[in-house]
């Protein structure tokens, strides 16, 4: 395959991706119409999309050797998996119980400066002139969004709702950081699998003390917007996004990635009927431009992947 083509077709699928992450906030949105709690919805989510992942990583391991690692390496695969795919999907999923579904999206963007914090406070990553510059400009337009929302009668706790969907976005990039020195030992597809089965453990668990695993009684559309988190959201994009990384690199997907706040946006006009503040369009457009310049510098640890 041409180089060419090679690099267009993944940059269409990191796009499709960033589409299929950016409907998360509205599946969830349109799923809580129906009185469901954020453990018993997420545990749908991880329901419906661990039978991929299994026959995914069965298939993969009849292919490939097994993987070897050592008894540390895979407490922290497992760690990693939980804090990525459970604690950061769990806040998220709280969040969006206060927050519209375009400011969540925004709001999360700040994923890729904690990711670049973090490199440079553990890892002695130098941080560039132009990187500074990226993360004033996300802050200030995370702060506009948000300054811009606080009185909306659409967000039931607007600081509530930021704050943990903030906290998601930190605990994320905790499993990016760690996933980054993961990965080069198993792949990254194998890794996602892992990673997902060992999320769904806890988040199983939790449901089953919070409401005893109460899963059943709910309207039909509450189930097809489970599948739908679990398959379009989940497993069809963790792939995309693996695939298309590989093809145009990890800077160049962090850029295409980076216009899924736009995709929400739209999604939570039309489908939604959200109101957009003008404040939520230019705070946008500034963490756009920040993600954007981080991105541009190749740093690859700043990688989408699957948002929570």
């Amino acid at each position: 395959m041409k180089t060419s083509s090679r690099y267009w077709i993944g940059a269409f699928l990191v796009f499709l991706a960033a589409f299929c992450f950016a409907c998360k906030g509205i599946l969830i949105k349109l799923a809580y119409q129906y009185q469901i709690d954020s453990i018993s919805l997420l545990t749908l989510r991880m329901l419906f999309a661990l039978p991929f992942y299994i026959v995914i990583l069965v298939n993969l391991n009849r292919k490939q050797s097994p993987a070897k690692l050592t008894s540390r390496q895979w407490a922290a695969l497992a760690i990693f998996g939980i804090t990525g795919y459970y604690f950061a999907s769990f806040f998220n999923f709280l969040g969006l119980i206060y927050i519209t579904a375009s400011l969540e999206r925004i709001l999360l963007f700040v994923y890729p400066t904690f990711v670049l914090l973090m490199n440079a406070m553990g890892f002695g990553l130098r941080v560039t002139k132009l990187q500074i510059v990226a993360l004033i400009l996300t802050y200030a337009g995370i702060l506009l969004a948000f300054w811009g929302n606080i009185e909306t009668s659409a967000q039931n706790n607007v600081v509530l709702g930021a704050f943990w969907v903030i906290l998601s976005g930190l605990v994320y990039a905790v499993y990016l950081v760690g996933s980054d020195r993961m990965i080069p030992l198993i792949g990254s597809l194998r890794y996602t699998c892992y990673a997902m089965i060992a999320a769904t453990v806890p988040t199983v668990l939790h449901c089953a003390v919070q409401n005893g695993l109460h899963l059943g009684g709910y309207p039909m559309p509450v189930y097809a917007l489970g599948l739908g988190m679990g398959i379009f959201v989940t497993v069809i994009p963790t792939f995309m996004i693996a695939e298309g990384i590989k093809r145009v690199g990890s800077g160049n997907a962090s850029i295409i990635g980076s216009i899924g706040p736009i995709f929400t946006i739209f999604l939570s006009t039309t489908i939604l009927h959200e109101t957009i503040s003008i404040e939520q369009i230019i705070g946008t457009l500034l963490v756009l431009a920040g993600v954007f310049m981080i991105g541009w510098k190749g740093n690859k640890q700043v990688t989408p992947s699957v948002t929570n």
